[in-house]
């Protein structure tokens, strides 16, 4: 939890200050969409990697190697000055990124019962969301120090955690699976044919919705501090606020809730309901042009994110089996491909016309409604004519 909290500060960090600190640049949207595009992209290409690495030689070893990589992405971000080296900087976090969020979800599952399964998949979501609360907050409130200053503190932090995670994470996987994996050559699939290989899975459209939900999650966040900068006026500190307050619910709703639904009402009505409600929230906001309605739709709007990450975790996870590193990898590649293409899109998007990128995200969260249905009514037949 520590891990992906570290993680994800460093991920939300910049998101306050790349409004101002891309004033000097053209086309700042593209720039802005880019900057975490390229993160993502980093991501999708090792994630695989890391949950096939993960099941062949441990949790542990890819936990800490992603910390160190991590640590060495804020360090050149910290200090470049030139953009180009701002996007070899976030490729660096792409990288370390994958190798902590692919294990980790591995790492959960190894040590939850299926029972246990969504609390521990909630909590690590909640330390997720914690994290992207703290990075915009870091990053807004420290902006008047030094537009670099939270970029050093981050560094330091994973560092830390980088020492920390050596001398004391433990392993979870056993000697005996990993040597089994090690042995199976169809573990040795590039990344190409894992994902080919996961079209034909029975939970692919899980892998799908991972993706628009992680398209619609980013195409917001992205491009959210340059909306409200540019059609609203807002500052860092009034960006920083906004997803601060916003995100901290959703973790609240994390922490204390997500056992309780999915276990009342199940994964499929939790995921339904969330990707619903993002949707008129994604939308709604281009009708708001006040503090408080801005504040308003992105707390509603992060809450139910929350829930929807988590359950799909669930979801995946129980239909896994003794493949949770290779399902833990193509999860975090599609919500990488939904990271790298959203804010890419976004930034696109919102240079042609400022409101696009809401309408956009909010539809693909609204198909994902569709598509979801169809698949769990195909499920309920096979088990029917199968029974």
């Amino acid at each position: 939890m520590l891990n992906m909290f570290i993680t994800m500060v460093g991920v939300g960090i910049i998101i306050p200050v790349l409004p101002t600190f891309l004033q000097g640049f053209e086309n700042p949207g593209v720039a802005m969409g880019l900057l975490v595009a390229f993160f993502s992209f980093a991501q999708f290409i090792f994630s695989p990697i890391a949950g096939r690495l993960s099941d062949e030689w441990g949790r542990r070893l890819p936990i800490i190697f992603g910390l160190f990589i991590f640590t060495v992405s804020q360090v050149i971000y910290a200090f470049g000055t030139e953009l180009w080296v701002l996007y070899i900087s976030r490729l660096l976090g792409g990288v370390g990124a994958a190798f902590v969020t692919t294990p980790m979800l591995a790492y959960i599952a190894d040590i939850t019962t299926e029972k246990e399964r969504a609390k521990g998949m909630g909590l690590i979501g909640a330390s997720m969301s914690l994290g992207f609360v703290i990075g915009p907050g870091v990053g807004g409130f420290l902006a008047p120090l030094g537009i670099r200053t939270p970029f050093y503190i981050a560094a330091i932090i994973a560092g830390i955690a980088t020492i920390l995670s050596f001398f004391m994470l433990p392993e979870t996987l056993s000697k005996e699976a990993r040597m089994k994996k090690r042995s199976l050559q169809g573990q040795k699939e590039n990344m190409l044919k894992q994902l080919v290989r996961s079209f034909g899975a029975p939970y692919f459209v899980l892998l799908v919705l991972v993706f628009t939900m992680s398209f619609g999650l980013a195409n917001l966040e992205a491009i959210f501090g340059l909306y409200v900068d540019r059609k609203l006026g807002f500052t860092p500190t009034d960006i920083a606020i906004i997803i601060t307050v916003g995100a901290l619910i959703g973790v609240v709703i994390q922490a204390l809730a997500v056992d309780k639904l999915v276990n009342k009402f199940g994964e499929a009505k939790v995921i339904n309901w969330s990707f619903f409600i993002a949707a008129i929230c994604s939308i709604a906001l281009i009708l708001t042009t006040t503090f408080w309605g801005i504040l308003l739709g992105t707390m509603v709007f992060f809450t139910v994110t929350s829930l929807m990450r988590p359950a799909l975790n669930t979801l995946l996870s129980k239909m896994a089996g003794s493949q949770q590193g290779f399902v833990a990898g193509m999860n975090n590649m599609y919500m990488s491909l939904g990271n790298m293409i959203g804010p890419a899109l976004a930034g696109v998007l919102f240079d042609i016309q400022i409101n696009a990128p809401f309408t956009v995200g909010g539809s693909v969260m609204m198909l994902s409604i569709f598509i979801f249905s169809i698949w769990l009514w195909q499920r309920k037949q096979r088990a029917v004519e199968t029974s």
